[in-house]
């Protein structure tokens, strides 16, 4: 065996493939499975991208290296962040990724030296902790509670943390917990940042996923937003193109700079044909985006009804394919978690697995249809995993 860099230990197997291997476990014993624990969408891109794409696939000119985001796209992610009320230089401000999470595991490496720290949401998407491990940078939890609505207390960070702190990272509408942010909120995080020289990144992938008539509030358009930050942002959820890994990150001039520095000595680019369907994505896809959010509000009504019934009341969530469920008193995230898997044969996250904030609750992706979900709770109901 050799020796592996002390890094890899800090990078453990995630949760979502032990739960992988414990369903295909289940499955071959002749269980039923019904698997609401990744957010990877069931839905297929908008015909007008999928055309697109193939259209310019069939170009033989279009199989080189793109180095970085052409025109096009960067154009394009322009003049779709207008619909949040941001203008963005598309020459500085917008760097291409393969996908957000390609940037969110990568930006620490660009301001993080080992042992700095980074302010992080508890619960968080999983990936923030992989990026810190990578950068050998240290997490302060910023714990979302109930109580405050699910939104960091920034007067709870130390004085001395708080100058200490590299970078920040926010994530709403948050995964896993389905909050919108107010613009009140983010007026008080420009106000920490400039105080403390803290850069902020914020995580919008689920932008489009949003229920109720109400309006997701992009941080670039507070004032003073990108003198601090930069904001991630994803086709997977918005458009159904998970598989296709494009994303961009925008916002602060120098950031992104020092971002695509990064990424020049990282890949070559993505494939033209993505990009182009892409930036098509972004121009047409508007109506798109709103029929896609009402197929995932229908979803959460149908499911959130159907367990009041039986006796699960969850709160409905503003936003994204996600809820956030608290369990049963007197059972663990992870113990209820493998009890629905092994009684009910429904497969979701436990929510620890996302920070110790996380305890009490599971996680729940409506990547189902209906007539699915409606199967979900009838099995959950039989089970008796509520008693």
């Amino acid at each position: 065996m050799v020796d592996i860099a002390r890094r890899m230990n800090q990078l453990p197997t995630l949760i979502f493939n032990e739960l992988i291997e414990y369903k295909k476990k289940k499955i071959s014993e002749g269980s039923e499975m019904i698997d609401l624990s990744i957010g990877s969408p069931d839905q297929p891109p908008p015909s007008f991208v999928v055309n697109e794409l193939i259209r310019n696939a069939e170009d033989p000119e279009q199989y080189g290296y793109t180095i970085s985001g052409i025109d096009a796209f960067h154009q394009a992610a322009a003049a779709y962040y207008k619909r949040f009320g941001v203008q963005l230089d598309p020459k500085t401000e917008i760097v291409q990724l393969m996908g957000s999470q390609d940037g969110i595991v990568h930006l620490p490496l660009v301001f993080c030296n080992p042992g700095d720290i980074v302010l992080v949401p508890d619960p968080g998407y999983t990936a923030y902790e992989s990026g810190l491990n990578l950068a050998e940078a240290q997490a302060y939890p910023m714990p979302l509670l109930a109580e405050n609505g699910f939104l960091p207390d920034l007067s709870n960070i130390p004085e001395d943390i708080a100058r200490k702190a590299k970078m920040m990272i926010l994530n709403f509408p948050g995964n896993p917990i389905p909050k919108l942010a107010t613009k009140a909120f983010f007026e008080e995080v420009v106000a920490f940042a400039k105080k403390y020289g803290v850069v902020v990144a914020h995580d919008f992938a689920y932008c489009e996923l949003v229920f109720d008539n109400n309006k997701p509030v992009s941080f670039l358009s507070v004032e003073g937003a990108k003198d601090i930050g930069v904001e991630f942002n994803s086709l997977s959820k918005s458009f159904n193109m998970a598989g296709t890994r494009v994303g961009f990150l925008s916002g602060n001039g120098d950031v992104i700079r020092l971002f695509s520095q990064l990424k020049s000595h990282m890949d070559y680019g993505i494939f033209e044909p993505i990009q182009r369907a892409a930036a098509l994505a972004l121009t047409d896809g508007e109506a798109f985006a709103r029929s896609n959010a009402a197929l995932y509000e229908a979803r959460r009504d149908t499911f959130i009804s159907g367990m009041s019934r039986i006796g699960w009341n969850i709160q409905p969530p503003d936003a994204t394919m996600f809820l956030w469920a608290k369990i049963p008193k007197g059972k663990t995230s992870l113990g209820f978690t493998y009890e629905l898997m092994d009684r009910a044969g429904v497969v979701v996250t436990p929510g620890n697995a996302f920070g110790g904030h996380g305890e009490g609750y599971v996680r729940i992706a409506l990547v189902q249809n209906e007539d699915t979900l409606k199967k979900a709770i009838q099995k959950i109901d039989q089970s008796g995993v509520l008693k």
